[in-house]
């Protein structure tokens, strides 16, 4: 029986050793990576599923805690909702658009990390300013109903019809917004060099519909 114990507790003591040991880090942080974001309500009633890039550097306090800032940028394609009541009024088939979302944050990142695998718990808060592009300048006329897709592109509407004589092309929208998620690490080649995958919840209360979404992101950390 003791020598079980022994045996569970000498296996415990090396999967820690080679798991969670603590690595020496440098003071200074960077990454960079691909990402896939998917809108979550009500974003995803007017862009769907689209990808993107995001990159920072930052200070570590130690191994443990850091400060990163973050520059992303995530191109999101216009739903058929958005499209359908625009193609309609305007007696155009092959309208299209699309919405991009700049973001700047800053955000406080937990980490534990090992020799090979790590996790962290990351979070902050920003900037969010959010574009909607059309294919092609839209004008407005007379006596067409106010769908919601119209204010999503940026028209005002009144009386339940949208405001004649708009013209209205790529229009954008500031917010201050948050962040948070959780990643894992592993290590690449020499340590500090890791590759990470991220999963982060985005929301910012831009102008007429928040902007609420997921991002997925693989990259490479230092």
């Amino acid at each position: 029986m003791n020598s079980s114990i022994l045996r569970v507790l000498t296996f415990v003591i090396v999967t820690s050793s080679i798991v969670l040991a603590q690595e020496p880090y440098d003071k200074i942080n960077s990454h960079i990576g691909t990402l896939v974001g998917f809108p979550l309500s009500p974003t995803n009633e007017f862009a769907s599923t689209g990808w993107g890039v995001a990159g920072g550097a930052g200070y570590n306090f130690n191994i443990n805690h850091a400060l990163v800032f973050e520059f992303m940028w995530n191109r999101l394609y216009a739903t058929d909702r958005a499209l359908q009541p625009l193609r309609q009024a305007l007696q155009s088939p092959d309208f299209n658009g699309k919405s991009t979302l700049y973001v700047l944050t800053g955000n406080y990142r937990y980490e534990r990390r090992g020799k090979i695998f790590g996790a962290y718990l990351i979070g902050g808060a920003g900037l969010y300013y959010r574009t909607t592009n059309p294919s092609k300048l839209i004008v407005t006329g007379g006596g067409i109903p106010c769908a919601p897709a119209w204010n999503w592109w940026g028209f005002t509407c009144s009386s339940g019809t949208v405001t004649p004589g708009q013209s209205l092309g790529s229009i954008g929208s500031n917010a201050f917004g948050g962040n948070g998620g959780i990643g894992f690490t592993a290590r690449v080649g020499e340590d500090p060099w890791r590759m990470y995958v991220e999963s982060r919840y985005h929301y910012a209360p831009n102008k007429d519909f928040s902007t609420q979404l997921i991002t997925i992101t693989v990259g490479i950390r230092y």
